[in-house]
């Protein structure tokens, strides 16, 4: 049986967000120490499209396992990890894309919620922070989604998070999300 569509974004409140994130339990892939079996030959681009063997990943649910196992190692390698193997995988930028944002409140008392590629949904605030980094290509935005692992916030999403920096006059200009605030200038 197919999983069912993520919900509308849009249509929930920040609770109704919260308790849905919080109900979506993930594997305890930090305690699981398999030996190195190889390259899993797979590959997260940049625009967060998954490939396996040079061909995108067409199943959603597939990407979503697979993300379910996604670890970064100290080293900075990024792995797919079961209690029985540890296979590598190739990230172009960051695992995961924030594609979606809801934003309620204002001032400090915003709250920002953000869907993932892989249907995730996220708060940001101490947990889930928000950094940002300057490249010759322009300001790359990121959100702390687990233990290392980030989403690369999507230029459309972005320039929503600019308009609110922009617009509840704060110096620097940043955005407050469960009582954290986030400069939108990269951090040194």
């Amino acid at each position: 049986m197919p999983a069912p569509p993520p919900p509308d974004l849009a249509s929930l409140s920040l609770a109704e967000i919260a308790r849905l994130a919080e109900e979506d339990r993930l594997p305890p892939v930090e305690s699981w120490n398999p030996a190195h079996c190889g390259d899993s030959e797979m590959r997260i681009a940049r625009d967060g499209i998954w490939y396996h063997q040079g061909s995108p990943i067409g199943r959603a649910p597939m990407v979503r396992l697979f993300s379910t196992i996604l670890r970064r190692e100290p080293d900075g390698r990024f792995v797919l990890v079961t209690p029985v193997e540890k296979l590598d995988i190739e990230v172009e930028d960051a695992p995961f894309t924030a594609v979606e944002m809801k934003a309620e409140g204002e001032g400090e008392a915003m709250k920002l919620a953000f869907r993932l590629n892989t249907g995730d949904l996220l708060t940001a605030g101490p947990g889930h922070a928000l950094r940002f980094e300057e490249r010759e290509d322009g300001p790359r935005p990121y959100l702390h989604v687990r233990r290392g692992l980030e989403a690369l916030i999507a230029r459309p999403v972005y320039y929503e998070l600019a308009e609110i920096a922009l617009t509840n006059g704060s110096a620097p200009p940043g955005v407050w999300s469960n009582g954290a605030f986030f400069a939108l200038e990269p951090q040194a």
